[in-house]
């Protein structure tokens, strides 16, 4: 069984390497998640701060957006939106890694400390007894203070990370 984590699906655009784990890996995205997706694709704003980087993460979007949009996967994921916390079936991207969607819902429980997209990874991990994988160390220090019962890792922790979790 693959290693499961939850994370946004804008960390696998900018995160190449997280494509290419060393063990089978599959990432639980909340759906909204996605759909920002196609926020970042047509904003003006950078999204690195290197010219060549912000070139190949904008065409790494595209290329996720472009392969979630491909009739199968789309299948998948539609079915998934007919209910609250339903999961698709898996979304595979290589021989390691596979997507599943969860059609996550923002109950506002940790509204106040954090966004709804961060609300929904945290309820996602909560539902699913997996870590979350964020880039955000802000996150990462206002769930430590909420007393979030959630194991979270830095990306930059990743292979770490591989190494101290379980199977899901």
């Amino acid at each position: 069984m693959p290693q499961a984590f939850v994370i946004e699906a804008i960390m696998i655009a900018i995160y190449g390497q997280l494509l290419h784990p060393d063990k089978p890996v599959n990432y639980i995205v909340p759906y909204t998640s996605i759909m920002e997706l196609y926020e970042f694709a047509e904003s003006q704003e950078p999204l690195m701060n290197d010219s060549v980087e912000e070139r190949e993460v904008r065409e790494r979007i595209k290329a996720l957006i472009d392969y979630l949009e491909e009739p199968l996967n789309k299948k998948k994921i539609q079915r998934c939106l007919q209910m609250p916390w339903a999961v698709s079936s898996s979304i595979l991207f290589t021989d390691h890694v596979q997507l599943s969607v969860v059609n996550a819902m923002d109950n506002a429980y940790y509204g106040e400390s954090f966004d709804p997209i961060e609300t929904e990874l945290i309820l996602s991990a909560l539902r699913k007894e997996v870590p979350l994988l964020t880039d955000q160390f802000e996150m990462i220090h206002r769930m430590i203070e909420a007393k979030v019962p959630v194991q979270v890792y830095d990306i930059e922790d990743f292979s770490y990370a591989l190494e101290g979790t379980s199977t899901v």
